[in-house]
């Protein structure tokens, strides 16, 4: 999908994702000092606007200006957090977006799905705005999610696996926390309207940067 098709998606519903952030990077991220972040493909901003709530400056990004508003709108309407981060909302292209010289203490890619060398080009860029010493955390609808889990894209070509992440890193110098496949489940009343919970199949990676 381009800019202009989720621009309709989003302005078709009142949040198209929950509020809330996804459970994976509260889950991942909750112990992480407070520093910069950058949330590439930020759609809504929910997890840049619960990072910000502990107190990190974050930087969403995200080609769809109408998610982009929600997302602003959302953090007013929800008032100032616990901490004292903030977030600017850039309109841009996570595949073109130049994150300037200063570096990141973390960087966030959740559920940007792509083809092959275009998700490689994204992790890439995420791994490279960071300082050494920073976090990248990739969470993504696994390739095993089409055959054994629910909902999610159905093309396997924007499909992927903790290890093919890995691969797009390749030449890079990084400690990996974790690489993995997850499970989450997903509720008759969740955004895939099953007619049972389910248990749908996530990849998760979380990597340091040593070099």
């Amino acid at each position: 999908m381009d800019a202009r098709a989720w621009d309709e998606r989003y302005a078709a519903a009142d949040l198209v994702w929950s509020a809330a952030p996804n459970q994976f990077v509260a889950a991942e991220l909750e112990a992480l000092p407070a520093g910069r972040a950058l949330d590439l493909a930020a759609g809504e901003g929910r997890n840049a606007i619960w990072l910000a709530s502990r107190g990190w400056h974050v930087v969403a990004v995200d080609f769809s200006r109408v998610g982009l508003d929600k997302g602003r709108a959302l953090q007013e309407r929800q008032g100032p957090g616990t901490g004292s981060g903030d977030v600017e909302w850039v309109v841009a292209d996570a595949l073109g977006y130049d994150p300037g010289p200063e570096p990141f203490d973390l960087a966030l890619l959740a559920y940007l799905q792509l083809v092959a060398d275009e998700r490689r080009t994204a992790v890439r860029r995420a791994f490279g705005s960071l300082r050494v010493g920073g976090t990248l955390l990739v969470v993504a609808h696994d390739s095993t999610n089409l055959t054994e889990g629910t909902g999610g894209p159905q093309d396997p070509a924007v499909l992927y696996t903790a290890e093919e992440v890995l691969a797009d890193l390749d030449g890079e110098r990084f400690d990996v926390d974790r690489a993995t496949r997850v499970t989450r489940t997903v509720g008759a009343t969740d955004e895939h309207r099953g007619e049972q919970s389910r248990t749908a199949f996530d990849c998760l990676v979380r990597l340091v940067r040593t070099a």
